[in-house]
């Protein structure tokens, strides 16, 4: 929950935190693992050029998610490590390096599915630490400023306008590298990557006082790692707040599913594909920014009802659709009935973390993410192949996200009985 002593931010600082914490959110998700630019020309590598059927990718996608399956074990390292004693600023160096010289180097190997899903895991490993620093840092400087709800709206903002970006660029560059060979598409791509990463570990160089004054990173405490865990398992908060998310990312209606259906059966391009994806985000934006204005003026228990009343019928547009254009139409609601959902869950994760383990609450919400999006996306594709097509999947997305009303009671009531600004003392 956020500090009861939380200190005063003058504009200036506040401009600053928000503005550093917003570049490090862009850059991150202009790579995530999950909708990063380098996502779409890479699973069209392996649909078009290396043949994976839907079910081959899906299992693919599930394998070479093993990493971000135990993200709470990154959120950890970030916990007790300091990197060059610089705090979250050398997990940004290190790794955003590592992660450049990975793409770099495997860009020429000879292409296969296993020299893809060995750079895949590589890369995800050099991203988790670094996705651990940000989870950590924006968790930490919402807790300690009282402004957990600003912090998930800019999250939310500045990374929605990330993805948008990369997905529209993934989309075209997939269309770009389809003209290449198997073995020139998968080289520029990696060298691209190569680039962003290394840009990544430059922004680490920076040291915002505004940012990581007090914060106390640079040289951690000695701490008991089986009590810091004991007293994480005893913390009831966490439970629903990642029950929660859990629930709203298992959605086997969307990724490999919608992928194929739009491709195979509504003819959709890979620019169209990509369009889609940057139009659902893009949608989500208005919500975001409405979510930062009202996080100030209602209380958290307010938005999450709002939020997760209009979520359970995000994915009921797509019953209409009959055309890859009306699916580009379908994405506006769709992106607009989610994206109060996520900023108030995310706030709700943010409010849940036990002082001095944000890096590992976080990064465990986020190994719920990769279980729930990897499971679901292989649930809908046995669906989807099998067991009544794409609207079975549709159907069975709704039914998740409505087991969340229900688990929305079982959240404390005084942590998300404030808004942003106003303290409970709870930590």
């Amino acid at each position: 929950m956020v500090e009861a002593d939380a200190p005063h931010l003058s504009a200036p600082d506040r401009a600053t935190i928000l503005f550093y914490s917003g570049a490090i959110i862009v850059a991150l998700h202009f790579v995530n693992l999950s909708s990063g630019v380098q996502v779409i020309p890479l699973s069209f590598v392996l649909k078009n050029k290396l043949h994976l059927s839907a079910t081959e990718l899906a299992f693919f996608s599930l394998w070479a998610g093993i990493p971000a399956y135990l993200s709470f074990a990154f959120g950890m390292v970030r916990d007790f490590w300091s990197p060059f004693r610089l705090g979250d600023r050398g997990y940004f160096i290190l790794f955003g390096g590592l992660a450049a010289a990975v793409f770099a180097s495997f860009a020429f190997l000879d292409v296969t599915v296993t020299m893809l899903f060995v750079s895949v895991l590589l890369i995800s490993i050099c991203f988790l630490f670094m996705w651990s620093a940000c989870n950590g840092l924006a968790s930490t400087i919402g807790q300690r400023h009282a402004m957990s709800g600003q912090m998930s709206a800019l999250w939310n903002f500045g990374g929605t306008l990330s993805i948008v970006a990369a997905l529209f660029v993934g989309g075209v560059l997939s269309e770009i590298l389809e003209r290449l060979s198997t073995a020139g598409a998968v080289r520029a791509l990696f060298l691209i990557m190569a680039g962003v990463m290394a840009l990544i570990a430059m922004l680490g160089l920076l040291k915002p006082r505004a940012v990581f004054a007090g914060l106390g990173r640079e040289n951690p405490e000695r701490r008991d790692v089986l009590a810091d865990l004991s007293r994480l398992v005893r913390h009831w908060p966490i439970y629903p707040a990642l029950t929660i998310w859990l629930l709203w990312n298992f959605s086997p209606g969307t990724l490999t599913v919608l992928q194929y259906y739009l491709s195979n059966t509504l003819h959709a391009s890979d620019t169209q594909w990509g369009e889609y994806n940057s139009i659902f985000f893009a949608a989500a934006v208005p919500t975001f920014v409405l979510f930062g204005f009202l996080s100030s003026r209602f209380s958290l228990a307010t938005l999450l009802w709002l939020g997760a009343g209009l979520g359970v019928t995000q994915m009921l547009p797509l019953l209409f659709v009959h055309s890859a254009n009306g699916a580009l139409i379908a994405a506006v609601p769709i992106g607009l009935t989610g994206g109060l959902a996520t900023a108030a869950y995310i706030d709700l994760l943010i409010r849940a973390c036990p002082k001095g383990l944000e890096g590992t609450m976080m990064m465990m919400a986020w190994s719920m993410y990769a279980v729930a999006v990897n499971f679901g996306n292989l649930w809908g594709t046995n669906l989807y192949d099998y067991h009544g097509g794409f609207v079975a999947c549709v159907i069975a997305t709704t039914l998740v996200y409505a087991l969340i009303l229900p688990t929305i009671l079982l959240v404390p009531k005084k942590l998300i009985a404030t808004a942003d600004g106003e303290t409970s003392g709870e930590t």
